[in-house]
């Protein structure tokens, strides 16, 4: 086999655990000298790659890359940046080919969601027509739990372990000022259009808290949801309402639409926590306090789910392992066996049927009434949130991994501006 480089990249929100991934591959590829010759990273995501600022990882030392593994956000950085079809914008993908060929570069791993599964997608079928075959694996990871076919998605346990346990904590100070204070406390989470993160807050019920949980998947009854709020109250003393931020109007609008759109031209969110919380207040005039996780709870790697790390290791090894195999647009996929006890194994699927396709909450894990978990949800989310992974920590601080971050020399002539 002729030795190629790789080129790997992260893409989109970045998480507790998609270092992890990234570990991964780089010492997967660093066991097949033979046949991988060095890892290339692109500086900010596939910009790096259309800019020809690719980050050498033989630079790094292997303790270096192994602390990628504990490690949280994109250690190369990321970007949002969606390439548009070859008949929009046949520039990027040519340029894309002449940088990769200058380099030498034969393995494609990007490291995302399902925006980063359709730009893999389109990379890997469009190579080869552009006269530079190149083996794509997209390795999986959203903090969202929204690609489709696998169990779950590197990133979702982690988050879901922080909600959770935010959410108890905080309702256990709740609960403990409610007879002459706060009675209502609303947290904020993740979740376009899918429910996944918010519904990591329903498992306070099996703590006897008094949850609320609001979910992009059930369309937002303002009277409905006031009457289950105040009955909490009064049965309680106190409630904590977890709501997704992709919560929305029966006309569609998000609670928390702001009116701008981001670089994916998805609606910019953030708010929705203020708008359910004074809502509460002016109707049934309970005091209270609301919290957005935003950034917090997918960077809090000091809590990350020991199955999550495990399973964002397995998942950029195994995109390796597949494209030395001879696969071509994939993804890795984790593979539930079994429940009780929790098993796991990887799969893997092709891109064809990931890209552009939304994973969401099935309606048999949220509650009759739209306000909880059922069983069947607690079955699922319990063993993805299992187990500690502690950074190793230094003067009271987690000892986290910044990488030198060593550019090649560029070898294509031509500058190239991302528009």
């Amino acid at each position: 086999m002729t030795v190629k480089n790789a080129f790997y990249a992260q893409s989109g929100g970045v998480t507790a655990v998609i270092n992890a991934s990234a570990c991964g591959v780089i010492e997967t590829a660093r066991q097949h000298p033979d046949k991988i010759g060095n890892v290339l990273a692109g500086k900010n995501g596939i910009i790096g790659a259309l800019t020809e600022e690719l980050i050498d990882t033989s630079q790094e030392s292997d303790a270096a890359i192994a602390g990628l593994r504990s490690t949280p956000s994109g250690a190369f950085g990321s970007c949002r940046y969606k390439l548009k079809s070859l008949e929009a914008n046949r520039r990027e993908y040519e340029r894309l080919i002449e940088v990769f060929k200058a380099h030498d570069i034969g393995y494609f791993f990007y490291n995302g969601g399902g925006d980063s599964a359709d730009t893999c997608f389109k990379i890997s079928q469009l190579s080869e027509s552009l006269g530079y075959p190149l083996q794509a694996i997209h390795v999986p990871k959203t903090v969202d739990n929204d690609l489709p076919i696998t169990d779950t998605c590197p990133g979702f346990g982690s988050v879901a372990k922080y909600i959770a346990v935010s959410a108890l904590e905080a309702s256990f100070d709740v609960r403990s000022m409610a007879k002459t204070s706060t009675k209502i406390f609303v947290l904020e989470v993740m979740g376009r259009h899918a429910g996944w993160i918010a519904a990591a807050g329903g498992l306070l019920e099996d703590h006897d808290i008094p949850v609320v949980v609001l979910f992009p998947e059930i369309e937002f009854e303002q009277e409905k949801f006031l009457a289950n709020v105040k009955a909490k109250v009064e049965q309680y003393g106190f409630c904590t309402i977890v709501v997704s931020e992709g919560c929305h109007w029966p006309d569609g609008k998000f609670l928390a639409e702001q009116g701008t759109r981001d670089a994916f031209g998805h609606a910019q969110l953030g708010g929705a926590a203020p708008v359910v919380a004074n809502m509460i207040k002016e109707a049934l005039g309970y005091k209270f306090h609301w919290a957005v996780a935003d950034y917090l709870q997918r960077a809090a790697r000091h809590l990350a789910s020991k199955t999550d790390v495990e399973q964002a290791y397995a998942s950029g090894k195994a995109a390796v392992e597949y494209a030395l195999a001879g696969h071509n647009s994939i993804m890795p996929t984790i593979v539930r066996t079994a429940n009780s006890p929790y098993a796991w194994e990887i799969g893997k699927a092709d891109l064809k049927d990931v890209a552009n396709v939304e994973k969401f909450m099935p309606r048999d894990f949220i509650s009759e009434d739209g306000y909880g978990i059922t069983a069947a949800c607690k079955e699922y989310l319990y063993p993805l949130i299992e187990g500690e992974d502690y950074p190793a920590y230094e003067r009271g601080m987690p000892k986290y991994v910044t990488l030198k971050n060593i550019l090649v020399p560029k070898r294509v002539a031509t500058e190239f501006e991302v528009k």
